[in-house]
């Protein structure tokens, strides 16, 4: 698959993106490039480029993810960076997501197929599924509800086990508990 090559007048549309926030610093020598109609303001630069924005996740027709330094809250300002390789084609009908967890922090997040360097053991997903997914995911991990009716005899290892599934199989949920009956 060739990768699209993005820049200053494409990078907007229909892509998927993983930003990382950087310090204000990084930026007080630079001029603002460009401000959307939402506010958002933009430098680019050769490599890539900078936002400064208070809304991050789904963007118009894209899906811009956040690394933050710290505790991220909506509707606080942050700048981020972004290199130009760091953006990749979106289309929320196509199936280009996969998910990982890490079970150590119940973190779950998920990535665009082109980040990825091997297809092996990892499903991939559209937009709505991934995102039904991600939800399922962070209840099993936080919640204990849906054990009610299971027989196991470790929530951490049923937890994870249903987790690997939810992550590397097409499996609903409820296939998926009917094992545990």
């Amino acid at each position: 698959m060739v990768n699209k090559i993005y820049n200053r007048t494409n990078f907007h549309s229909h892509t998927f993106c993983i930003w990382k926030e950087v310090l204000i610093s990084e930026i007080k020598e630079l001029k603002i490039s460009y401000t959307s109609q939402s506010g958002s303001q933009y430098i680019f630069t050769k490599e890539g480029l900078f936002r400064i924005s208070n809304h991050w996740g789904r963007v118009a027709n894209c899906h811009w993810r956040l690394i933050p330094i710290t505790q991220f809250k909506n509707q606080n300002v942050t700048v981020a960076f972004a290199k130009w390789t760091d953006f990749y084609s979106n289309n929320d009908a196509a199936k280009l997501f996969f998910i990982q967890v890490n079970n150590k922090t119940k973190e779950v997040n998920f990535y665009h197929k082109e980040t990825s360097e091997t297809y092996e053991n990892l499903v991939f997903r559209n937009a709505k599924e991934t995102a039904k997914t991600i939800k399922t995911i962070k209840q099993v991990l936080t919640e204990t509800e849906w054990t009610k009716y299971l027989k196991f005899s470790d929530l951490d290892v049923l937890r994870k086990e249903v987790v690997n599934e939810l992550v590397s199989t097409n499996k609903s949920f409820l296939e998926i508990k009917r094992k545990f009956q």
